[in-house]
């Protein structure tokens, strides 16, 4: 053969095998076996960003910039073209062997160059216990919705367990700072130390192998992870064991903060330097650092907070001088006396709660500032879920007008992009489909019109019953009131810990009724009704169990009030029957969630043992699963500190064993009092502990058909 021909068959071979190491063609055959050969990717170099769908023959064209705002365009024309919506609980799909064609080329872009994602509260409320095949997905879900700044926490423990080692700390002494597995977001942001913990020397190893995985596929994708970065968090005893000036910030629900260590201090800069250097060493340096210092309600007495802000700003700057910080909008942080000073392009404002609270420089929000944040950059985000909680909820018309209420005011000039700031994922994925598509529709629209094309999306056909449905949804529990700053969901009168004046989970909820339930109910029906007509579809068979369980939620409190009501009378019969029916009730809500593994305990604490080595260990991270999502922590600050049900979850398992047993003890106690007895008072606290310190085992696997399930308990419960 030919010298030139073995060339020219080299040259091919090193072409094809370039192509299908991109990372567009990785994710692509994630998606689906081949699917790589059905498009043509190119890339554009523009100074925005921008997609565009196009037709090639039988090829699809996605043209874009960049890796993301390729895939930005291939999760647009799978959604509008393909009636194939890639999301949380269905992030496969068999693609047809012809795609469908754009019959029209069709570009989107966008002046907004940051779409942000992930809490502090994420990492630990939804991804405490992730392994790398569920952060491959995440990722992969990240560059399909555009997102190209995401939080990346993972490993952090590892940064400062090396450096106060080299601060002249012991293993022992480091583990009585570090945070446990299920409660790392509250630690870096310095509002706890130490609970969860002693973690394992296994854990620490686990997790800085998970970040490095984590952060190469980011930055093959070329999304930015923001890396925690140093603000001043000492322990609380390193003024003793180091002589260092800190500040006390107080406590946090009944827990100690770490100490501040004061920025005019000279081990400032040190310490600062260590850190960085650590971090460095194990993650390589990031463009964009993560400092929240003083986070919901840390005391700044005695802090001079220009200085604080310059300090950690120059720190950040010595180990990057093209580094920009990143800090959270929330509650008085940060302080404008902190960020006043700094230059302009070196600060990114999250404005963590824009759709209820927001801080950008809107009037009417109970959080106003004046100036919004001065000549600093900002994003519109979202927050909507606080504790992973599961609900319908949202605010869909006013998170679509607020935008471009922003994008338009002369606050716009400021606005960078957008951010998915939710504490837990997971859940209502059709508000977080619609903040990501913000940055690329250029004009307001509404939500109606918005809503049909998304059900045709995500169930691949449209049908007038699951429309109707929709709309029900979309004109009362997605229509949250603007002025609403309820902490999420509509929270389940199931998870609430027993009273006669049941009515949040959480201490901080601030719900109050906006939706008539029976809008709900009578949304569930018309899903339950279309059923047949979707049987194996995942998305509606997903859709359909969250729905109808929201309808159960709805008729559990109207049976309590009959409870309470029956009581308060001395109803005795009355009271019996009406409480076997709310316990029944719960019965059912767990039946159904077990057909879901996204609603089932046993897949939560499946993946904390699936971390562990030895049966100590696997005890350990089911231990802190279990506390996470009960009393969140010990005595003092489950009670008096209110964080008790704060990450409560209407889950399979977690209905049956807890929340049930929970209220059957209240309701014999009840009927003890109406028969004249004098019962003693319940230590709720003591019976929630005891489960959290068991070890009984839950399945992960699904039980029962979903559709049957949901068809069956709805028509038992409302027919």
């Amino acid at each position: 053969m030919p010298k030139l021909t073995f060339t020219l068959i080299g040259l091919l071979f090193l072409t094809l095998t370039s192509q299908a190491g991109t990372p567009i063609n990785g994710l692509l055959e994630r998606i689906d076996t081949n699917a790589s050969r059905k498009f043509a990717i190119e890339y554009v170099k523009s100074d925005i960003d921008f997609f565009e769908l196009d037709q090639k023959g039988k090829k699809v064209v996605i043209r874009g910039n960049n890796h993301v705002s390729i895939a930005t365009g291939i999760h647009w024309y799978l959604k509008y073209y393909a009636g194939i919506h890639l999301t949380w609980n269905n992030m496969q799909a068999k693609l047809p062997d012809v795609l469908p064609a754009v019959t029209k080329k069709e570009r989107h872009e966008t002046m907004l160059k940051h779409r942000y994602y992930l809490n502090y509260c994420t990492h630990s409320y939804s991804m405490a216990f992730w392994d790398w095949e569920r952060w491959q997905q995440e990722i992969d879900w990240m560059a399909l919705h555009g997102i190209n700044l995401p939080l990346a926490i993972t490993g952090t423990a590892s940064v400062w367990r090396n450096v106060l080692i080299r601060l002249g700390y012991s293993t022992d002494e480091v583990n009585n700072f570090v945070a446990g597995p299920a409660f790392q977001a509250w630690w870096l942001m310095n509002n706890l130390e130490a609970w969860g913990g002693p973690n394992t020397a296994n854990w620490y190893e686990q997790q800085e192998k998970l970040q490095k995985k984590i952060l190469k596929r980011m930055r093959e994708f070329g999304i930015e992870p923001v890396l925690p970065g140093y603000s001043g968090m000492v322990p609380n005893n390193a003024k003793e064991k180091l002589g260092l000036d800190v500040s006390e910030p107080g406590l946090w629900c009944g827990y100690r903060r770490p100490a501040i260590l004061q920025p005019t201090d000279q081990q400032f800069q040190h310490i600062a330097d260590l850190y960085y250097e650590e971090l460095t060493k194990l993650y390589g340096k990031a463009n964009y650092y993560s400092m929240d210092p003083f986070h919901e309600g840390g005391s700044v007495a005695g802090v001079d907070l220009d200085a604080a802000g310059k300090a950690i700003h120059a720190a950040m700057k010595r180990a990057n001088p093209n580094a920009v910080w990143v800090a959270q909008a929330w509650q008085r942080c940060p302080y404008e006396e902190m960020i006043a000073n700094l230059p302009a392009g070196d600060l990114i404002v999250l404005d963590l709660y824009s759709e209820s609270r927001p801080q950008w420089g809107d009037p009417s929000s109970t959080w106003y500032r004046e100036n919004g944040f001065g000549a600093h950059d900002w994003l519109y985000c979202m927050l909507l879920n606080y504790g992973g909680n599961v609900g319908l909820h949202g605010k869909m018309t006013h998170v679509i007008n607020e935008f471009y209420k922003a994008r338009d005011s002369r606050f716009g000039q400021t606005l960078k992009g957008v951010g998915l700031t939710m504490e837990g994922i997971e859940n209502n994925p059709v508000m977080y489909e619609l903040l990501c598509e913000l940055p690329w529709r250029k004009s307001l629209f509404t939500s109606d019109e918005w809503l049909k094309n998304y059900i045709r999306a995500r169930y691949g056909k449209s049908d007038p019953q699951i429309e109707e449905a929709w709309e029900l949804l979309r004109t009362s529990i997605y229509n949250c009131p603007p002025s609403s700053t309820q902490q999420g969901t509509h929270e389940s009168i199931f998870c609430a810990r027993p009273s006669l004046k049941a009515y949040q989970a959480s201490s901080w909820s601030e719900m109050q009724d906006y939706y008539k339930p029976e809008d709900v109910i009578k949304a569930a029906g018309l899903m339950v009704e279309a059923a047949p007509r979707f049987k194996g579809n995942n998305n509606f068979e997903y859709d359909l169990v969250d729905i109808v369980r929201q309808a159960v939620a709805e008729k559990g409190r109207l049976v309590y009030s009959v409870v309470t009501s029956a009581y308060l009378a001395g109803e005795k019969e009355l009271f019996k029957a009406a409480s076997s029916h709310f316990l029944h009730l719960i019965e059912l809500q767990d039946s159904l969630l077990g057909t879901r593994d996204e609603f089932r305990l046993g897949k939560w604490i499946g993946m904390a043992r699936n971390m562990g080595k030895t049966d100590a260990e696997k005890d350990w991270l089911e231990w802190n699963a279990r506390v996470q999502i009960t009393t969140w922590g010990n005595r003092q600050a489950a009670d008096a500190g209110g964080l008790r049900d704060y990450a409560h979850k209407e889950w399979n398992g977690l209905l049956k064993d807890f929340y049930y047993l929970r209220w059957k003890a209240y309701f014999d106690y009840l009927e003890a009092k109406l028969n004249g007895q004098e019962p003693e008072n319940i230590d709720f606290y003591a019976q929630e502990e005891a489960w959290t310190q068991k070890q009984n085992p839950y399945l992960q696997e699904t039980e029962g058909d979903a559709t049957s399930m949901a068809q069956t308990i709805y028509r038992k419960i409302f027919h």
